[in-house]
């Protein structure tokens, strides 16, 4: 028996985009829990001294630190010089008063938005939130790397490490903002990765294989 497809093939995450979603969320796992064991070193050391147990753990968290800044700043770039236009065009529904009703009465399972873009006014909004807290908590984490290390990159960022840390009320205040600031990942992390396995259940699409493979499998009538 022959049956018409009823949903399209659709690429939406570039190969680029997805390997630096992975890149991220694990540059973000490692960093939580590395971040959370600088701030409170419960592990005792052992008898040998050859064993620097907050030594690995801070070179862990330097790394990835590093990583995340730089996906963070990539992502900015690509969002805006980009060929796919797939990013940009879901603003339009963020300015759309009848696309943020409609994506609110979906989540009541009331109705579908078809999106201009590939994210929602809500998901999109959040996801503008969520990389600015990126990119304050890379900043910060950057002026403690400078407070730190007065030598190579730590040297070229003091000026404006200085002059940060004086802004936000000294250093004490850098780190706890840090600290505020790691919460907001964890957060989001939690109701991120809740949304995406709910909406591919609510709307049988745009889930999480789809940053997986790159694919999504709208209806005919969607507007991606």
């Amino acid at each position: 028996m022959n049956h018409s497809a009823t949903r399209i093939r659709t690429l939406i995450f570039s190969p680029a985009i997805r390997i630096f979603h992975w890149l991220r969320a694990l540059s973000i796992l490692v960093l939580v829990i590395t971040g959370f064991y600088i701030a409170w070193p419960f592990l005792v050391a052992p008898e040998s001294t050859d064993v620097l147990v907050q030594g690995w753990i801070r070179f862990a968290h330097l790394i990835c630190g590093f990583v995340l800044t730089a996906i963070t700043l990539v992502r900015f770039y690509l969002y805006f010089f980009s060929r796919s236009d797939i990013e940009r065009r879901s603003f339009r529904d963020v300015m759309s008063v009848k696309s943020w009703i409609t994506q609110l009465k979906s989540y009541l399972w009331m109705g579908h938005l078809h999106k201009a873009g590939v994210y929602g006014p809500l998901q999109f909004v959040t996801y503008v939130a969520i990389s600015l807290v990126a990119l304050v908590i890379c900043i910060t984490g950057l002026v403690l790397y400078a407070n730190v290390y007065h030598q190579g990159l730590g040297g070229m960022l003091w000026g404006s490490a200085a002059w940060i840390t004086a802004q936000m009320g000294g250093l004490a205040q850098v780190r706890i903002w840090h600290h505020y600031l790691t919460w907001a990942f964890v957060i989001f992390v939690v109701i991120h990765v809740y949304m995406a396995v709910w909406s591919g259940i609510r709307f049988k699409h745009n889930s999480v294989d789809s940053i997986v493979s790159g694919y999504d499998y709208p209806k005919p009538d969607s507007h991606h």
